[in-house]
């Protein structure tokens, strides 16, 4: 695609930054308030903070309250950057129910393009998750008692998909936005998942997830996606070059990490190794149907074998927790023999599997993605032998079971393999210091060197928010659903609901049927941008949501009310279990200051722009401490009413 022009004119002789700083000045100073936005100094500042980092190409927290417009500036920044450098900006989200939002026809992307005259090339590079499976697709017709509506999704596939026709053109499609009519659990019966063997899938080059990322790359201006999937993009780039693959986003202008405060748990979730007794099994018993040698088919036997038993031991010792899927491991001392005995196995594998290669009897493409796949089992398998440096648990689904090893720290490889990057990187979120202080995220992400700055939100709260705080017996959730079902009547719907665990988000599913006066819609049961789309558009709608207390942005009448079920702390799983251990203060260290940020984060859905106003309902517990009490009334921006 042809290279998008600049928004303002540089001449040889000119300095880019120079004339950027010039145009950055006419748009908030003049072209913006002529289309109607409400400009602010806080904005202003920003936005000449934001010019020194991309100049010297720097790291820069860029902490801005609620109601900065924020989003606006690093949108301008990473367009006019993108452009000058021929290169993609990327825009990183919290997680992939946010990536929409920049997107949406009300969307602040959408609001320069019309105020500005611009053409801005945005594209979405989404997860593997948020894909259709076609063999998925295919076991599901082929049931018998298959749901019709996967009938439907089939019709709508694009000929090119079963037809032996060239592939010159095609349309995107298989992404979950476009089934929003299938629940979550309808969808995770197609969807992709990491039991798919996409490497080999013959499939693959007629898939959307495959179609779709070839499209992306293509963009000229800005590709936006999660988190997760940037981090996924990093820690994958060098092993997908090696299989004659391209990396999953291309080279960037500048990285953009909205809400930034959550990047080191992706950071830590992208590396995190996963050994599935399935997907082991399965590659194992695809490569004895090659011509290998007998040595080699009995040590895949014994290693088949000997991964049956490892697993059949770690199930016997683990332990459930409640609300978790993730169930914590007993490190017995037969559990380790196993994981010893395997761990063996697959060493001696990789050594027959050289010979093999060198005798060219295994196609050369599947041998190097087992020999990938077993590289990485060796070394999951060697943190989880040693117990050093990685947080472990176990998950069992369907009867499909999958050790999971997490890093415990990821400071070092972020600062070698993200921040060594000659290019700018952007942190923009309301909470990113710590007592006025960003030394603690940037030494948590392994960067040495930084540019920061804080801007306060310029909402008028005293006079626009009421915060009201009732307290319930401990454990009475029919006390509580009680009085969110009787003040969201009251209301007339406007208001947004924030659970902690889908398990509190069910719970009210169930006990609030036909006894709200007010359509309201819950996370899970269509696709939750579609949802949003719903609640923003039906004013007197209500939404019930366990991810959006971050980057969900509805001004005006449609969300004049948030409801917050239960203080959000952290659950008592694997890993908030090993930040607690590297602390001899772990409530006030960990569990506090996880929640406070998230409850600021869910307060400042209410106040949007200058004209809102609403109420916020936090739901105490009778049994939470005084002190508990008070860090979270100290962080609401208005006096409490309880009148």
């Amino acid at each position: 695609m042809q290279q998008s022009q600049m928004p303002f004119t540089v001449e040889k002789t000119e300095s880019f930054y120079e004339k950027l700083g010039d145009w950055i000045g006419d748009v908030f100073y003049d072209l913006l308030p002529e289309s109607g936005f409400d400009i602010r100094d806080e904005q202003i500042y920003m936005a000449f903070q934001l010019e020194n980092a991309m100049k010297d190409r720097k790291v820069v927290f860029a902490e801005a309250g609620v109601g900065t417009g924020k989003t606006i500036v690093y949108l301008l920044y990473a367009l006019c950057y993108a452009r000058y450098r021929h290169q993609p900006a990327i825009i990183a989200c919290a997680d992939e129910t946010l990536i929409e939002q920049l997107v949406k026809p009300e969307g602040d992307i959408a609001k320069l393009e019309k105020a500005l005259n611009l053409n801005i090339d945005v594209r979405l590079a989404k997860s593997r998750e948020q894909y259709l499976c076609l063999n998925k697709l295919d076991k599901q017709l082929a049931s018998i008692d298959s749901d019709d509506i996967f009938m439907d999704v089939h019709e709508s596939l694009p000929s090119f998909v079963e037809e032996n026709v060239s592939m010159k053109k095609f349309t995107p499609y298989g992404d979950r936005k476009s089934y929003p009519e299938l629940t979550d659990e309808q969808w995770e019966q197609i969807g992709w998942d990491s039991l798919q063997d996409c490497f080999t899938c013959e499939k693959r080059h007629r898939c959307g997830q495959t179609l779709h990322r070839d499209h992306y790359r293509q963009s000229t201006d800005i590709i936006i996606c999660s988190h997760d999937f940037y981090m996924e993009h990093i820690w994958t780039k060098e092993s997908r070059k090696r299989e004659g693959q391209l990396p999953l986003l291309p080279e960037a202008s500048s990285v953009v990490f909205d809400e930034g405060h959550l990047l080191e748990y992706a950071a830590q979730k992208a590396l995190t190794y996963r050994l599935t007794e399935q997907i082991l099994e399965s590659l194992l018993t695809r490569l004895m149907a090659n011509d290998v040698r007998e040595k080699t088919l009995h040590t895949i036997e014994d290693t088949i074998y000997q991964s049956e038993m490892f697993f059949r031991i770690l199930s016997q010792t683990t332990e459930k927790i409640a609300g978790s899927e993730k169930q914590m491991i007993k490190r017995e001392k037969a559990l380790i023999d196993e994981a010893k005995k395997l761990f063996a196995h697959i060493s001696q594998l990789e050594e027959e599997l050289v010979f093999e290669s060198e005798m060219y009897v295994i196609n050369e493409y599947e041998l190097k993605v087992v020999e990938e796949y077993l590289e990485q089992i060796s070394y999951s398998l060697s943190l989880f032998i040693k117990d050093q440096s990685g947080i472990a648990w176990f998950e069992e689904e369907k009867e499909e079971r999958t050790l999971i090893i997490m890093p415990r720290l990821v400071e070092e490889i972020m600062r070698e393999e993200v921040f060594s990057q000659d290019i700018p990187f952007i942190f923009s979120s309301a909470t990113l210091s710590e007592e006025q202080s960003f030394n603690y995220i940037a030494k948590s992400l392994g960067v040495d060197d930084f540019l920061s700055f804080t801007v306060e939100s310029p909402f008028d709260y005293e006079n626009n928010m009421t915060a009201l705080a009732p307290f319930f017996e401990t454990g009475d959730h029919q006390q509580k659903m009680d009085y969110m079902i009787a003040q969201l009547n009251k209301m007339q719907g406007g208001s947004l609901l924030l659970f902690s665990k889908k398990e509190e988000l069910s719970l009210f599913k169930d006990y609030a049927e036909g006894k709200l006066t007010y359509p309201i819609y819950f996370e899970g049961e269509a696709e939750i941008s579609t949802l949003v789309s719903k609640f923003q558009n039906e004013e007197q709608s209500i939404l019930a949501s366990v991810h959006l207390w971050e980057g969900l942005d509805i001004p005006g009448v449609s969300l004049e009310n948030v409801f917050i079920y239960s203080l959000p702390f952290p659950p008592n799983d694997p890993v908030f279990q090993s930040k607690r251990e590297q602390t001899s203060k772990a409530f006030e260290e960990v569990d506090m200051p996880y929640m406070l940020l998230r409850m600021r984060q869910g307060i400042g859905r209410l106040i949007r722009t200058n004209d809102d106003h609403g109420n916020v309902h936090i739901l105490f517990d009778e049994n939470h401490s005084e002190e508990v009490k008070e860090k979270v009334l100290n962080i609401l921006p208005v006096m409490v009413n309880n009148g």
